[in-house]
């Protein structure tokens, strides 16, 4: 069947869709709600009786035609049938609805070799999931599995089901029984609907509910994969852990960011391989995450350890071949985790710079590994995401709206990394991980309020010196010791010097540089400590300091001091705390006062560490 023909049967039936929703939204659904809401129980029923047929007739096609598009969803219908009608009999109506759909899939299949470009795009899904089911299982169980799992449209998965040449009765079988779980999870949910609106119950006890039936599914849903079809695959990323984590991070990332994905570099390369990516926004993962969408292997993920440090966790993290990593401190388990994964042929996805950015320029890669990359023998592929700082930066709490690009850029294959140098691998590296999201932006911005938490990362006023007198309100940052005021545009650049965040923040560095020689930084700090062995977490209160000698710590347990050797970097979070490692031990300080300082803290260890490899070099 020829696309243009394909593309008009798949219009037609978005359009029949939608007039039947909203014929059963017009006819039935809003008057049924306002006689529920006014009590009147004998006119509701009279008005399912008087419409019955229509009704009926409406909620199988509407069912019936999402299927054969894909990309409506089927929830729409289901909770609305739920509401209006007997528990019995919404289900019934669905579960026939779905199955008119599916065969009209199969006809459209195996007779016209129809092709839903909906369904291509969760073609390599479908297959890559396929992939991570033991082979002896066969078709059927296969549908029964992606009909459970909330990740594949159910007209994606008939579309499958036709193209695998399955007879039709066993075929409409597996699609009768595969789709109930899920129709009966909608359904009860428009019941629910419906029992809050015709019994006056708070909205909280409807919500309650509703959270309680998606709960129980999810349990009963993660009990049946984990133990009947992916129970080989834990302790790796194809593990339900890790699917279940992305499935449900997908669903609050999705309506943030309008997400564009380059991933041709990817689609065909043979894992494993090892993966570098920027680290712009705390949402990278899952950035990265869709990049492998269509890859051959899905991709373990090397994480700071403090996300996953809980027991708990840390068992979930384990089972999903997530790899812990000490941030900027020696962690011989790691590379021995990343060859082990590389084994089972997953590839690996590594954030060099182990950090956010700060600014909206990359962070220096402390950790040169270049080495090691050479030792594994395999390819090297280079990350870029672009867009992701202005969406979401670490200074601001909410998040905007906007295009992010993810792409494969590069695949530096492994002959090519055997006849590099250490240096030439980690000078390209360097340069391929470059960026400034000032320069060449790629969103437009017309909120107003995109100063708002800037003033806790450009703490101290480049026209004045004045340190902790800027305020960000608005799009403007002021200064309340000079009164400068330095208003962003729609580009998120100020309006006049120093134009840029990047450059504002440069500018800080340098009257910080200037400084150095009397550099003596001290606070009271409330303490937290993440404990490798005993009890997980404690509390304390002590005393930080800072010189050119290093970073020293008291407090009535213990006293320690870091030289700069020891300390490459000094992580932090915007207007909270800053935080390393001591004797396995990772402490978190919370400064008592002005917890605005945190990131000077952070910005000077980078600068002596700075001018020390200089001197050195």
């Amino acid at each position: 069947m020829k696309k243009s023909t394909q593309r008009i049967i798949i219009l037609v039936s978005v359009i029949a869709a939608v007039a039947l929703f909203a014929l059963f939204l017009s006819d039935i659904l809003i008057p049924f709600i306002r006689l529920e809401i006014n009590n009147d129980v004998e006119g509701a029923k009279e008005l399912l009786v008087d419409k019955g047929v229509l009704g009926f007739l409406s909620v199988v096609l509407v069912e019936a035609l999402q299927m054969v598009v894909v990309f409506i969803p089927a929830e729409f219908i289901q909770i609305s049938s739920g509401l209006s009608y007997p528990f019995y009999i919404a289900l019934l109506l669905c579960d026939l609805g779905a199955c008119l759909g599916a065969t009209i899939i199969y006809v459209l299949v195996t007779t016209f070799r129809f092709s839903s470009e909906a369904y291509e795009k969760n073609e390599r899904k479908i297959e890559k999931l396929a992939a991570r089911v033991k082979k002896d299982r066969g078709t059927q169980l296969l549908l029964y599995l992606l009909f459970i799992m909330p990740l594949i449209p159910f007209g994606a998965i008939c579309y499958y089901g036709s193209y695998s040449k399955m007879k039709y009765r066993r075929y409409i079988f597996t699609v009768a029984t595969g789709v109930i779980p899920s129709i009966v999870t909608s359904n009860l949910m428009g019941m629910a609907a419906r029992y809050f609106i015709s019994n006056d119950l708070p909205l909280w006890l409807l919500i309650l509910i509703i959270i309680g039936l998606a709960a129980i599914l999810l349990v009963i849903l993660f009990l049946f994969l984990n133990k009947v079809f992916l129970k080989q695959n834990a302790g790796t990323p194809d593990s339900v852990y890790l699917t279940g984590f992305f499935s449900l991070l997908h669903r609050f990332c999705r309506p943030k960011c309008r997400l564009h994905v380059d991933d041709a570099k990817l689609r065909d390369l043979p894992a494993p391989f090892i993966a570098l990516c920027n680290h712009e926004s705390f949402f990278d993962m899952y950035y990265t995450n869709r990049l492998f969408q269509n890859a051959k292997a899905t991709p373990s993920y090397v994480v700071n350890k403090h996300y996953i440090a809980s027991p708990l966790v840390r068992k979930i993290a384990a089972k999903g071949g997530v790899i812990p990593k000490k941030l900027f401190t020696p962690d011989l388990s790691v590379p021995v985790q990343i060859m082990r994964m590389l084994k089972k042929g997953y590839p690996v996805i590594i954030f060099p710079e182990a950090r956010l950015s700060v600014d909206g320029r990359n962070n220096p890669i402390i950790d040169r590994s270049a080495a090691f990359y050479r030792r594994l023998k395999t390819d090297l592929v280079l990350v870029k995401i672009r867009g992701s700082y202005f969406a979401k930066p670490k200074w601001r709490k909410t998040f905007f709206r906007s295009d992010i690009f993810v792409s494969a850029e590069r695949v530096i294959t492994k002959d090519e990394i055997a006849a590099m140098t250490d240096d030439e691998l980690n000078r390209l590296i360097d340069e391929s991980f470059a960026f400034d999201e000032s320069v060449d932006p790629v969103n437009t911005y017309r909120q107003k309020n995109k100063a708002k938490g800037l003033s806790n990362i450009l703490y101290r006023c480049v026209d004045c010196g004045a340190l902790y007198t800027t305020q960000g309100a608005g799009n403007e940052l002021t200064c309340s010791a000079c009164g400068k005021v330095h208003r962003l545009n729609e580009q998120y650049l100020f309006e006049d010097e120093p134009f840029s965040i990047g450059a504002y923040y440069a500018k800080i560095k340098d009257l910080e540089k200037a400084e150095l020689n009397e550099l003596r930084l001290e606070a009271d700090v409330d303490t937290v400590i993440f404990r490798d062995t005993g009890r997980y977490r404690t509390r304390e209160k002590g005393h930080c300091t800072l010189t050119n000698e290093g970073f020293s710590y008291r407090s009535e347990s213990v006293r320690f001091t870091l030289g700069f050797d020891a300390l490459p970097a000094l992580p932090f979070s915007v207007n909270e705390e800053f935080e390393t490692y001591y004797n396995g031990d990772q402490y978190y300080f919370y400064p008592t006062e002005n917890r605005r300082q945190v990131v000077r803290w952070a910005l000077i260890v980078d600068l002596v560490k700075e001018l020390r490899d200089e001197t050195e070099s």
